[in-house]
């Protein structure tokens, strides 16, 4: 399975573009903002998670800085 994601300004374009995409077959999605929020969190917690042991209390002394 392959994966396209589009950004654009004009909903219409991008509603045009789900439209050419259903009628070949295609699955499309409009996201909406809470749903590329969640990605864009999903993708930084992949790309922060170490699976080293972090101590929560100096963590948290650490932001407070």
């Amino acid at each position: 399975m392959q994966t396209l994601i589009l950004n654009g300004e004009s909903a219409g374009d991008i509603k045009l573009i789900a439209e050419i995409a259903k009628k070949m077959g295609l699955k499309a999605k409009i996201l909406s903002e809470e749903e590329k929020e969640d990605i864009g969190m999903l993708n930084a917690i992949k790309e922060g998670r170490t699976k080293k042991y972090i101590d929560t209390e100096s963590f948290i002394l650490n932001l407070r800085k």
